[in-house]
């Protein structure tokens, strides 16, 4: 492709309650383990003292897992990396929780869940956590979350010639916010992305934004033995890229992002099991 954006993945993380950790998602992906049956409880972010790690919403517990699991993998330390986190929607259930408090008994309302339901909740988190100085974007871009968050992460990577950390992340929805914004479940990755092609990468990626037709288009659908646990969460687009990640093949995927471009990505794996 003509210019395109041209990174190497060196970290991965991925977390959802039926596939917690990248090392299941590869195994049931490639059919070496079946799927567990069994839900796991919400990760516990070892970067947050244990105060704030009791209070942080799911969003910020499954956003930190994601984020720690990739740095650990390329081997970089968190605090040295800027960051972009993306997200459908944010923290649903704590808007709903304030919506609902406001609207019955206002002078109830929670300060410390007031502050976590700020879009940027997770990517403050992180930065506390990891005592992190660097830049840090969050942003929504609603159906087109993750292709906007990865081209906005592999443009920074270029541009400033950078290692740059990718977390993408949704929890389930709740109450009356979920007939207009639904969201079945909680789902959260992340990527440590170089500039170029780097030796010992789990895989090379190149990406390019194309003109398109009004209605877009994507051939990046969820990979069937991941499906079951990803059905229904916005964000699970990302799902067919992580599957290009550990499979042995080359894909060109294709999201929309925004009416009238589409984001390609050309995904060459090389291990994705590091």
């Amino acid at each position: 492709m003509k210019g395109t954006l041209q990174v190497s993945v060196s970290g991965v993380g991925f977390w959802c309650p039926r596939m917690p950790g990248w090392q299941v998602a590869c195994e049931v992906l490639r059919g070496t383990s079946p799927m567990p049956v069994a839900e796991q409880a919400r990760p516990s972010p070892v970067l947050l003292a244990p105060t704030e790690r009791r209070r942080a919403p799911d969003t910020v517990a499954v956003a930190l897992e994601v984020a720690s699991r990739a740095c650990e993998m390329a081997g970089v330390s968190p605090q040295d990396l800027p960051s972009v986190f993306s997200s459908t929607h944010g923290d649903l259930p704590i808007n709903d929780y304030m919506c609902a408090t406001l609207a019955s008994t206002p002078k109830l309302l929670s300060p410390t869940k007031f502050h976590n339901s700020v879009h940027n909740a997770a990517s403050g988190y992180w930065t506390i956590g990891t005592g992190s100085h660097q830049p840090s974007t969050a942003l929504t871009a609603w159906a087109d979350s993750f292709a906007a968050g990865l081209l906005e992460a592999m443009v920074q990577c270029q541009a400033d010639n950078t290692p740059v950390l990718l977390v993408i992340y949704d929890v389930a929805a709740k109450g009356p916010l979920a007939t207009v914004t639904p969201s079945a479940g909680m789902l959260g990755g992340a990527l440590v992305i170089r500039p170029g092609h780097v030796a010992g990468a789990v895989a090379h990626l190149s990406c390019a934004v194309q003109e398109t037709t009004i209605s877009g288009g994507s051939n990046a659908a969820l990979p069937e033995p991941w499906a079951p646990a990803l059905a229904g969460i916005p964000i699970a687009s990302a799902g067919a890229l992580f599957a290009g990640l550990a499979s042995a093949e080359s894909h060109r995927l294709v999201w929309p992002v925004g009416r009238t471009t589409s984001l390609v990505v050309e995904v060459n794996p090389l291990n994705g099991v590091a």
